[in-house]
């Protein structure tokens, strides 16, 4: 059996005590390490806790291991109890629907353990979850390519007065371009979209787009390490945010729709006050 089990946002704590179960019963386990992190995942003892916790020995599954060699990890699942950890819920922000249908081609038995995920754990802000339109997905731009697709779609959420999610971009073990036309996989430093460079680009989309869309002065809420003990939630204009160091990763941007006052309300205690910073929350209720 294949168990895909969601660890949450935080810590190693944050498993689930099913999930926890569903881990020591397995033979093989396996975290993904590509499509999000743990906080203390960008420590060198991150896996090391994790496996004291656990009692299990856990392999590190990168893109290319869960991407072109998960008929591997699906072969030993037909055999034993295999389990696949995922960062936040597996079909969350980033869903694991095509491990999913691969096992179920191969006659693998499916069971998916869920936990919180970004996209449920940003409520805590007091923008309610059934208010929020298309999330969008903001790449970092190079020098050659710039896409802006996600702006349309920012776009028809501010003129229904929904919010949006922006899920800002990792880059974990990500093969040069160089190296990639001299034919040696050769891969580039792990790299982590901040608050303030999602904005950066989102002005100069909208600077390009000319679509009124959303300006300098259109409010977000900017999250930081969400579920970690250490979170920081503020919320205030783009031009506001941008002045802020939000620290270590991972960030996720919110704009902002149209407001309900008791989402008002809520939204108040994260806020700037001016243009200085008088008082950030950790997102403690």
């Amino acid at each position: 059996m294949l168990f895909i089990v969601g660890l949450g946002l935080g810590d190693e704590k944050d498993i689930t005590l099913r999930g926890l179960e569903a881990v020591k019963r397995c033979q093989k386990v396996y975290i993904e390490a590509y499509t999000s992190l743990l906080s203390f995942g960008l420590s060198s003892d991150g896996l090391s806790t994790l496996e004291k916790l656990y009692g299990k020995s856990i392999t590190l599954a990168d893109r290319e291991i869960v991407e072109e060699k998960a008929d591997g990890i699906l072969s030993e699942a037909r055999e034993s109890d295999v389990a696949f950890l995922v960062v936040g819920d597996p079909f969350g922000a980033t869903t694991h629907s095509d491990l999913v249908v691969r096992a179920k081609k191969m006659g693998v038995e499916v069971k998916v353990v869920h936990n919180a995920s970004v996209m449920n754990a940003i409520g805590v802000c007091g923008l309610q979850l059934y208010r929020y339109g298309e999330t969008i997905s903001i790449p970092f731009f190079t020098e050659t390519w710039r896409p802006d697709s996600f702006y349309e779609k920012i776009k028809q959420n501010r003129l229904l007065g929904l919010h949006t999610l922006c899920l800002l971009d990792i880059r974990v073990k990500e093969p040069s371009l160089e190296s990639l036309c001299r034919g040696r996989k050769q891969y580039e430093p792990p790299r982590y979209m901040t608050i303030n460079t999602a904005i950066e680009q989102l002005l100069e989309v909208e600077q390009t787009q000319g679509g009124s869309a959303y300006n300098e002065d259109t409010d977000c809420v900017g999250f930081a390490r969400l579920g970690s003990e250490d979170q920081l939630i503020v919320a205030g204009t783009m031009r506001q945010l941008q002045t802020i160091d939000f620290g270590t990763p991972l960030h996720c941007l919110v704009i902002v729709g149209k407001t309900h006052p008791v989402e008002e309300e809520m939204l108040d205690f994260y806020k700037l006050r001016g243009e200085s910073l008088e008082r950030i929350d950790d997102g403690t209720i």
